[in-house]
């Protein structure tokens, strides 16, 4: 344990539970419904409402092996392409297996996805995938659909739940084990001010961290507030140099910030194709699949010729799909072009890349256990080692499936032996100042200059003095966006904005190659004699990062010895 906590009052209030679960996308919606499943006590902390994150505004779908002629092992050769040579082939493994059976479980519980004329889960392509083995639900609303599923059976079955609520930091017991968080409550929620949720298990599903940069197809929401908790509480974080960054999202302008419209890889699986203002296809030649080779590869090849032209952006042109196949198809991606003015029925889609998804994340075992007792993480805020280097499209939504029900099991299994949460206070905590909210965009747009696309030691080294200067104590008497705000949501987000920035520029440093979606324009080949192997980070008690590369390509243990798959 670190002692680091963040400044926040004193909880005023605290419930009891058996497992708390911090986010309520695909990961944590699954645990909940699990666990009380299961007959434990479970709450659900949420930072919106339940269906405000990442999930809802997943298009394409969940890829799984139910097609036809498709198998496990298939998916499973696609999934270790696109991570690169840094996937844990043990949680691949486990993700192909388990991820049909997972699906089905879903649509019992109640995800209706698109069918086929015959009955049967219609099935399309994405980005790395040599078969159709997407399921999508209303066209590109996959997530949506998911989204309200999961939100109704929680409701169904009367999980509770504390929406509007800010997790702010791992309580522990008197052995250094789990007992629960604490958490600031909104107006709106049930609770108002900080409280607590004293529980043995705590499973993380906070989702992203998107909003570190400038431009991200992440909602709000995502300011990585789990793998900064999980920093704090002595957890080691892995792979999150790899951060995924989405070949085709809607260009808005070179000024736009924020939350940005996805347009889905799916579009390119239905047959559109990357132009360039000359109408010319780049992508031929490029790779076998062209428009379809993973992210990685579409992303580069998208920037790289903006970078030849000058150009702020490259087209996605799908005129010839058709009106009544736009509607019936993509109807969220065609109402969202239509509302900045675009209308792909009969123009190409003005695209650029953008932040999308954090491959890396709080480690974990295979059974979502983290390095510290009692604390799970799965979904995107975890990094089981599905990933590696690149994540394949549409597996992030299996991954929080599957992972998820792993936690489970191994919840329940100790449930029995692990008794009431008792938290204790740490004999000498240290209280990190939190940032004025000020700081925010100014973390962003470092990120995205010295830490976006393209990265190169100069740019960041930059990045890294920029976000120093930020994580420096403020000298007293100066007036800058360095003073110490106080408590609150925003301070809060801006204090684990700059603490994932950091972790993300220390890695991106460290690692001299390109790989995945980790691109140096100064180390511009994979290295894999000295590179195939990742990076662990920790922060120590002074609030410095430790950063270690692992001696193989697999991860060492975490707190338990490992369940078998």
């Amino acid at each position: 344990m670190t002692g680091i906590r963040l400044h926040a009052p004193a909880p005023g209030w605290a419930i009891d539970a058996d497992v708390v679960v911090v986010g309520s996308g695909v990961a944590g919606l699954t645990a909940a419904l699990r666990c009380t499943a299961a007959g434990l006590s479970t709450v659900v902390v949420t930072k919106a409402r339940l269906d405000d994150g990442s999930t809802r505004w997943a298009q394409g779908g969940i890829a799984a092996a139910l097609g036809e002629g498709d198998t496990p092992e298939q998916h499973l050769d696609d999934t270790l392409v696109a991570g690169a040579g840094l996937c844990d082939e043990r949680a691949v493994r486990a993700l192909v297996t388990e991820g049909p059976d997972a699906v089905r479980r879903l649509i019992a519980t109640g995800a209706d996805f698109d069918k086929t004329s015959d009955g049967e889960i219609a099935l399309t392509r994405e980005g790395g995938h040599h078969r159709r083995r997407i399921a999508h639900a209303g066209g590109d609303a996959t997530g949506a659909e998911i989204s309200r599923a999961l939100v109704e059976a929680i409701r169904d079955r009367g999980v509770r739940t504390i929406e509007h609520a800010l997790v702010l930091d791992l309580l522990t017991d008197a052995g250094g084990r789990t007992a629960g968080v604490t958490l600031h409550v909104m107006g709106e929620g049930q609770h108002d001010g900080v409280g607590a949720v004293h529980a043995p298990a705590v499973v993380l599903a906070t989702g992203g961290m998107g909003q570190v940069f400038s431009a991200t197809t992440n909602p709000g929401v995502s300011t990585g507030d789990g793998v900064a908790l999980a920093l704090r509480a002595g957890a080691e974080v892995s792979d999150l140099e790899f951060v995924q960054f989405h070949p085709t999202v809607l260009f808005l302008g070179a000024g736009s910030e924020g939350q940005q419209p996805l347009v889905s890889e799916a579009v390119r699986g239905e047959g559109a194709h990357l132009v360039d203002a000359d109408g010319v296809r780049f992508m031929l030649g490029q790779h076998e699949l062209a428009e379809l080779a993973p992210r990685d590869i579409v992303a580069k090849a998208i920037t790289r010729r903006m970078q030849e032209q000058g150009a702020e952006h490259m087209y996605l042109d799908a005129r010839h799909f058709g009106a009544e196949m736009w509607a019936e198809r993509f109807p969220t991606i065609l109402a969202a072009c239509r509302a900045h003015g675009i209308d792909p029925v009969t123009e190409p889609i003005p695209v650029a890349p953008a932040a999308h998804y954090a491959s890396g994340g709080v480690r974990t075992d295979l059974s979502g256990r983290t390095t510290v007792p009692g604390l799970y993480a799965c979904g995107e805020v975890a990094c089981t080692g599905v990933h590696g280097a690149n994540r394949l499209a549409s597996n992030s939504l299996l991954e929080g499936l599957v992972f998820a029900e792993r936690i489970v099991e191994d919840v329940v299994a100790r449930a029995p032996g692990r008794g009431p949460a008792v938290p204790v206070e740490h004999p000498a905590p240290v209280v990190l100042p939190l940032l004025d909210p000020g700081a925010r965009r100014r973390i962003q747009r470092t990120m995205t200059l010295g830490a976006g696309v393209l990265r190169s030691a100069a740019s960041l080294r930059t990045a890294s003095g920029e976000l120093d200067a930020l994580h420096i104590p403020p000298v007293p008497g100066e007036a800058d966006d360095r003073k110490c705000a106080e408590p609150g949501v925003e301070s809060w987000e801006t204090t684990n904005l700059l603490a994932v920035a950091r972790l993300l520029v220390a890695a991106a440093s460290r690692r001299e190659e390109t790989r995945g979606c980790h691109w140096r324009e100064d180390h511009p080949d994979r290295d894999d004699a000295r590179w195939r192997r990742h990076l662990v980070v920790h922060l120590t008690p002074e609030r410095t990062l430790d950063v270690r590369t692992t001696g193989t390509p697999d991860f060492p243990p975490t707190v338990d010895a490992p369940r078998e798959p």
